[in-house]
């Protein structure tokens, strides 16, 4: 049989492709080369995330922001599908959208704050400046001193080790085919769609989607395309469980760091510090050290606190953060889903997009911003 369409990698990114391409009545196949949610969508930290980070914008500077600003309306746009999310795939998905604070560390990031969020709001996103007064009466749990902050009223959080699973089973229902442990050796035009090579066994294709993450640029290169991506080990901690505390996603300006409190207790702390490459991605005592101790200055309330787990995947990324969306122009049929850093935000609205567009349907949302 000939799929409609043949998905590589069995992430969010993929999983969400084969739901919606199957919602619409196409015939889908997904390749996973090891098993599903193994990668950065299900070792993520769960942050939902609608700012411009603050860790590129202090070295990259406000041209490079307003640029990458034009991602800001497709994460305000996934966030409206998150919404509706546990309800249309009938499950938990641990998705909660109280806000997030951006903290200010010192006078002249709050200045840096206030600059960016006139970028955020020219995209139309909604940031609350809150001055030294503000931040003590809203969030009492921050240590004392800080001079204010930024804060997202659509931010949020959701759990990483649901969603991928939950679109998947969802997909299957609906007529997915689904290969575990099975990588594309190579892929090749056939006059007809496509010819994927999976080791001695070949899947045929009308149109490929390549969501394969980390290993997306030697995906890309199977038909000739080089695609700017590359990998990068990073890690996440959570500890033990503790009273209620935190209501939203936490950032720090001073370095890079999120935070946030699951419903049953524990704080994740993240944030993008690095891990260590032996093989594959192992957790670095460092970065952990690290990590809570920001945490800490942050939130005083965390003195003390035990981890109980510390974790490590491979994200990917791109030189300057920005997706690389859509068709490819000299390979018709051959489409990419790669959103770096914050693809766990993005996969809803991004990967029904794709699905739209590899499908000859109109899409939801214009990705031309972000082509290869």
């Amino acid at each position: 049989m000939r799929y409609d369409l043949a998905i590589i990698g069995g992430g969010l990114a993929g999983a969400a492709t084969a739901y919606y391409a199957c919602k619409a009545g196409a015939r889908v196949v997904l390749l996973e080369r090891r098993d599903v949610n193994l990668g950065a969508s299900g070792s993520n930290a769960g942050s939902i995330h609608a700012q411009i980070p603050f860790d590129p914008f202090r070295h990259l500077g406000d041209e490079w922001a307003k640029r990458f600003s034009e991602v800001l309306p497709l994460f305000s746009a996934s966030i409206e599908l998150w919404a509706g999310l546990q309800q249309e795939l009938n499950g938990d998905l641990g998705f909660a959208a109280k806000g997030g604070l951006m903290v200010a560390g010192s006078d002249h990031d709050l200045q840096a704050l206030h600059r960016k969020a006139a970028i955020e709001r020219a995209q139309g996103l909604q940031i609350d400046m809150w001055g030294a007064d503000m931040l003590a009466d809203r969030a009492p749990f921050l240590t004392e001193g800080f001079p204010g902050g930024a804060f997202c009223p659509i931010e949020g959080k959701a759990d990483p080790f649901r969603v991928t699973p939950l679109y998947l089973k969802r997909a299957r229902e609906l007529g997915l085919s689904l290969m575990r442990n099975t990588p594309v050796r190579a892929i090749t035009p056939d006059g007809q769609g496509f010819t994927l090579d999976i080791g001695g066994r070949w899947v045929q294709a009308h149109r490929v989607v390549n969501a394969a993450g980390a290993d997306a640029a030697s995906v890309a290169q199977m038909v000739g395309a080089h695609v700017p991506m590359d990998a990068h080990a990073i890690q996440v901690s959570v500890t033990e469980k503790r009273p209620e505390l935190l209501p939203w996603l936490l950032y720090f300006t001073s370095e890079k760091l999120t935070l946030k409190q699951a419903a049953e207790g524990g704080f994740l702390i993240g944030g993008g510090w690095p891990a260590r490459m032996r093989g594959g991605p192992v957790v670095d005592h460092r970065s952990v050290l690290r990590n809570l101790a920001l945490a800490q200055r942050l939130v005083p309330a965390l003195d003390g606190v035990q981890i109980v787990r510390s974790w490590a995947a491979i994200v990917n990324g791109t030189a300057d953060w920005r997706p690389i969306l859509g068709e490819v122009p000299q390979v018709p049929g051959f489409f990419l889903n790669l959103f770096p850093w914050m693809g766990f935000t993005a996969g809803p609205i991004i990967s029904r997009t794709i699905a739209e567009l590899a499908l000859g349907q109109q899409p939801s949302v214009d990705l031309a911003p972000f082509a290869l």
